[in-house]
C-alpha cells in the first residue's frame, strides 16, 4: 500500500485537474462523482441521504462558467430550474469520468493531516461558518437581483389618453 502523505494528495488532485479538463476538452462535458464532507457546499440543496451515502453526480460542461483552483471547484449549477452556489473541494472529488468516452478515473478521498487537524479547531470552524454565511449572503443578493429582474413597469403598459 502507497504511504498517504502531502505530496501524494497533491499530485492526485493535479490528475483529477487534468484528467478534468482533458475529457471536457475531447467530450464537451464531464461527471464528477463528489463524496460527502461537511467542507462540501451544494448551496442550500445540500446533500440528500442517498448522496450522503453513495456520493452526489455532477455534470459540467464546456459553456458553463466555473472556477477549478488549487482547492476547489466554484461554481453555480443549476437542480432542477434552482441555482445552488457550489464550493466542491478537491479532496472531496471521489470520481471523474464521461459516459461518452466510456473512461473514468476513481481516487480514494483522502484528506491531509492539516485537514483532519484542522477540522475541530477553532479557527477551521469559523472558516467553515464564515463560508457558509458567505454563501447564504450571496444567495440572498442574486435572489433580490433575479427578484429586480423580474418587476415590470405597468405604468408603461397602461394606454396613454
Amino acid at each position: 500500500m502507497i504511504e498517504q502523505s502531502e505530496e501524494l494528495i497533491k499530485r492526485l488532485n493535479e490528475l483529477k485537474k487534468y484528467i478534468f479538463f482533458e475529457i471536457l476538452e475531447l467530450a464537451g462535458r464531464v461527471f464528477i462523482v463528489v463524496d460527502y464532507d461537511e467542507t462540501v457546499v451544494i448551496g442550500r440543496r445540500g446533500f440528500l441521504p442517498e448522496e450522503k451515502e453513495r456520493g452526489l453526480v455532477l455534470v459540467f460542461n464546456s459553456k458553463m462558467k466555473f472556477s477549478w483552483d488549487e482547492n476547489a471547484i466554484t461554481a453555480i449549477l443549476f437542480f432542477g430550474n434552482t441555482p445552488e452556489r457550489c464550493y466542491i473541494p478537491i479532496n472531496a472529488i471521489a470520481v471523474v469520468f464521461s459516459p461518452d468516452l466510456r473512461i473514468q478515473l476513481s481516487v480514494p478521498v483522502l484528506k491531509s493531516e492539516i485537514e483532519k487537524q484542522g477540522d475541530s479547531s477553532p479557527l477551521a470552524q469559523n472558516d467553515k461558518e464564515n463560508k457558509k454565511q458567505t454563501t447564504i449572503e450571496n444567495e440572498k443578493k442574486d435572489n433580490i437581483n433575479e427578484k429586480k429582474d423580474n418587476i415590470i413597469d405597468i405604468t408603461k403598459l397602461r394606454k396613454k389618453k
